[in-house]
């Protein structure tokens, strides 16, 4: 059978040479790409095809272009990483409603093992940080966004303890992409103080580095506020 070449778009010809010099450590994190005359000259094409190649790095998160600069290699994060995903994560869980009990499911699964993690690792600062995240929470019930980037500081903060650089950007992204279903949980009727109560015998239980008692206080936490959630829409 006949093999058909597919016909590639000059830019995505620029774009796989630039990723090549970016991977190889030619162009390292930090570092501003050559100028779109340079570019222009070095690889013989005109001025839409690199502007199309930058403009596509730039999505990918890989480059970050400012307002008549270069463009420059961004040092990658995992905060950064996963924010790219961001826009897409909330555009899916509008459109297909049901991927929510699926990222419910993911969170309840991830926070209840972090929580162990936090309960055998944690240091006396650490317990301390958290116990400051619930009396910042506290003073923030009068004010309902306040309210709820304190609660999404209280589960990042166990996150940090856990070491892994990785489960805070996940934590507070899963946080931000499902704000819109936080928000009725939190107006509910007394939703507030039982919040407080469920975060306080999850800071009681890592103090007491116990991680059995830490990952069941997390699992009963986020099971009851998904509880919530389900008699709030059938309502």
């Amino acid at each position: 059978m006949a093999e058909i070449i597919q016909r590639r778009k000059l830019y995505q010809e620029v774009l796989d040479r630039l990723m090549d010099r970016i991977r190889s450590g030619e162009i390292a994190p930090g570092d501003q790409l050559p100028s779109e005359r340079e570019l222009m000259e070095v690889y013989g094409v005109g001025r839409p095809a690199i502007r199309e190649a930058l403009q596509t790095l730039e999505r990918s998160g890989i480059v970050e272009i400012a307002h008549g600069e270069r463009a420059r290699v961004v040092v990658p994060t995992a905060q950064s990483l996963i924010a790219q995903i961001a826009t897409g994560a909330m555009h899916l869980l509008r459109t297909q409603p049901d991927m929510l009990e699926h990222l419910k499911s993911a969170r309840l699964f991830l926070e209840t093992g972090i929580a162990r993690m936090a309960a055998e690792q944690a240091t006396d600062e650490d317990i301390a940080r958290l116990q400051m995240r619930v009396v910042q929470q506290r003073a923030s019930m009068v004010d309902l966004e306040q309210f709820l980037e304190r609660d999404m500081a209280f589960h990042r903060e166990i996150a940090y303890i856990s070491g892994n650089p990785i489960y805070p950007s996940i934590v507070e992204s899963i946080f931000r992409w499902a704000g819109e279903y936080y928000r009725p949980m939190v107006r509910a009727p007394g939703a507030e103080e039982l919040t407080l109560a469920e975060h306080q015998r999850i800071v009681d239980a890592i103090a007491a580095r116990d991680g059995d008692a830490a990952a069941q206080a997390m699992h009963a936490h986020l099971s009851r506020a998904n509880a919530l959630y389900g008699k709030l829409i059938h309502t």
